[in-house]
């Protein structure tokens, strides 16, 4: 999908391409831009449609998407905008000077969730995960509040896809949830994840997989809990362990490969 950027005074133009798994794509386009700080948190796109040039042709049709914004967005794009891979979302020394440098005040801890909670969340994304029950090959986000509650889900198949798809149905009013939520995700928990929770302001990432060093380091910084290798009743503490209630796992048990 052909991800395309307008402001006032400024024309579409190609900002991103990705492989994605279609459905949700206004919510992808518009995550996106808010993983990439393109967008804040609270601003809404003004318009996102498919677009409907004489140069898309019919075939395409539903495979470019045009964000439009009612101001310029709150960065110039970046110049490595070209083929983003469904494999991995933000990558390479560019974009995580770009993170880092606006990385925003790191979240306060204003309320916690128990530890209880932690390892049974991705049994219950497994659950949201129809495409995944019939092909085996999708992953999936999903958003809890603190108490537990499932707020939305999105598959997709790549990981920070599905990601963005969750931050972006916020953004366009099609989903409610604050920062003290929890991001569940069905893989490992890279960078390009945790970056994409602190961008939407999300507390709490917690994976079925482990983080890298790179993401634990992130979280540290941006006050976000991070917690690895959620199954049955137990999983790994690797960030910010404050947020959690009762027993549970503080272990730190990650390398720097």
């Amino acid at each position: 999908m052909e991800i395309r950027l307008g402001w006032p005074g400024t024309a579409p133009t190609r900002l991103a391409v990705t492989m994605r798994t279609p459905g949700a794509d206004f919510e992808l386009a518009a995550g996106f831009l808010l993983s990439e700080g393109l967008l804040d948190p609270d601003q809404r796109p003004a318009s996102v449609t498919y677009c409907r040039d004489a140069s898309v042709t019919a075939d395409q049709l539903y495979n470019v998407v045009t964000v439009e914004l009612d101001s310029p967005p709150r960065r110039a794009p970046a110049e490595r905008f070209t083929t983003v891979s469904s494999a991995c979302g933000v990558c390479g020394t560019q974009s995580l000077d770009e993170l880092l440098e606006a990385t925003p005040d790191p979240l306060p801890v204003k309320s916690t969730f128990a530890s209880q909670l932690v390892a049974s969340l991705p049994g219950r994304l497994s659950e949201e995960q129809p495409l995944f029950a019939r092909t085996g090959a999708l992953h999936a986000a999903a958003v809890f509040d603190f108490a537990g509650n499932l707020l939305l889900s999105r598959e997709d198949i790549g990981r920070h896809n599905a990601v963005d798809k969750v931050a972006g149905a916020r953004l366009l009013g099609r989903a409610t949830f604050d920062q003290d939520s929890i991001l569940c995700v069905s893989g490992r928990i890279g960078f390009d994840i945790v970056s994409k929770a602190v961008r939407a302001r999300l507390a709490a990432v917690v994976g079925v997989g482990g983080p890298s060093s790179l993401a634990v380091e992130v979280a540290e910084a941006a006050g976000v809990t991070v917690c690895g290798f959620a199954k049955g009743d137990r999983f790994v503490t690797y960030s910010h362990p404050e947020r959690l209630t009762g027993p549970s796992s503080a272990d730190r048990s990650f390398t720097d490969q």
